[in-house]
Order: structure tokens, then sequence, then C-alpha cells
């Protein structure tokens, strides 16, 4: 999203790793903050990308060097960006909003927060097709209905783009494997393409991801559903 983001507006996209700013001096890690900082605004009008944003402050409150130096430099993070003269957007990605702090998601640090929720049927017949012309030479062999495949997968199962990617890979090496029983390298020109009917088995035989984590899933949809984010369909 955040390389869609600097697609869209033209601009260049700095990745902000708070794991390379991490120093083992006391003062290191903030210096190194500072640093990191004014390299983006010297570089605007551009975009920087914070990703696992939970994750690089995540020793804040902490007792300790650790935990007292990651506060300090959230604390220069939040000031800079309360302040920032610079043409910057800042996009910041979290797996997980509820480690997020209050302070993050107080207008005027991030105006818009936007949940990358489980996608509909029509987003789920353009992954399909993305993936599949990824491992097909670019195209959609013509025994394949995307769109009846996409509708295979019921809303309510919420698929992801991974577990959709997962389906492709899995549909490929069974073509694959019956191609090379069958035929053998010497005569691929025989080879039968991908249909429909092998990706309909793939996924009556695939459960989404969604149900190996669905308590904590359905509380981070909740806790996005209080803090009015909006979709990014």
């Amino acid at each position: 999203m955040a390389k869609s983001i600097a697609q869209k507006l033209k601009l260049p996209l700095i990745s902000l790793d708070m794991g390379e700013i991490m120093g083992s001096y006391v003062g290191e890690s903030e210096h190194n903050m500072i640093n990191a900082l004014m390299a983006a605004d010297n570089m605007s009008p551009c975009v920087l990308w914070v990703d696992e944003i939970e994750k690089a402050f995540s020793g804040i409150g902490e007792e300790g060097g650790g935990g007292s130096s990651m506060t300090r430099m959230f604390g220069i993070f939040l000031t800079w960006m309360q302040e920032k003269k610079a043409c910057i957007y800042v996009v910041a990605t979290a797996n997980n909003i509820d480690k997020l702090p209050p302070e993050f998601l107080r207008r005027g640090r991030f105006d818009e927060i936007f949940q990358g929720g489980f996608p509909n049927a029509h987003e789920r017949e353009q992954i399909l097709e993305l993936h599949v012309k990824r491992r097909n030479h670019g195209k959609v062999p013509e025994s394949v209905n995307l769109k009846l495949v996409a509708e295979m997968m019921p809303d309510s199962e919420n698929y992801s783009g991974a577990d959709i990617e997962s389906i492709v890979k899995e549909a490929m090496k069974r073509v694959f494997v019956a191609n090379m029983t069958e035929f053998g390298i010497a005569r691929k020109e025989r080879w039968n393409q991908l249909s429909t009917s092998v990706l309909r088995d793939v996924v009556d035989k695939t459960n989404s991801s969604y149900h190996s984590q669905k308590d904590k899933l359905d509380a981070m949809l909740k806790k996005l559903k209080m803090l009015d984010a909006r979709s990014a369909s």
C-alpha cells in the first residue's frame, strides 16, 4: 500500500527501518533517529514508510536502558510528525493495532486509519489474475474462469491475498505433476493447462488462514471499527 501511494503521488519512497536505527551506545539510537528524519526532510517531497510500527516502538514504558531509549525515540518521532514543515507523506503499517500507543491514533499525527481488510469477490478475481499471469507467461488460460473461482470463496471465509496466492501455487503444482506423469518433459507441447476444475478442487480442500486466528482477528476488526477505520477497498 505504501508503494502504491508513492507511485500514485509520483514521489520517492523512503523506508524508515527501526532495526537499522537502533545503536548499542547510550544516545546513539536517538542521534540516528534525528539524522534519519533530517534526511527525509532534505529529500522532500517524498513518502516516508514505517513498516510494522507497533514492533518498532514495542519497548515504550519498559524499565531499563532499552525501554527508556525507545521512549525518547518515540518522543522525537512524535514531535517531528507534529511540527515538520517539509512536504512528507507519512505512511505506517501495522499488523496489530492494539499494540500501538494511543498518541499515534490522535488526529494531527496520523490523519486517517485505513483497514486493509479481506478482499471481496471482485478483488479476489483481480488477485487470482495477478498470480495466474505471474506463473503462466503473463496470460490467463482460456480454461480458467477467474470470476467463477473467486465466487467459490465465500466472503464469510475471509480468504486473504496470501491464501489466494497459495491456492494458485498449489493448483499450478498439481497441473505440472500431472503433465510430467502423463507426458513427460519430452512431450511438453501436449501439456494440459491450468483449469477452473483444478482450482475448484484446491479451493474445496483449502481453509483460509482466518480460521486459525479467528479470535485474534475478530478482536482486531472490532478495535478498528471502534476507531472508525476506513476500508482501503
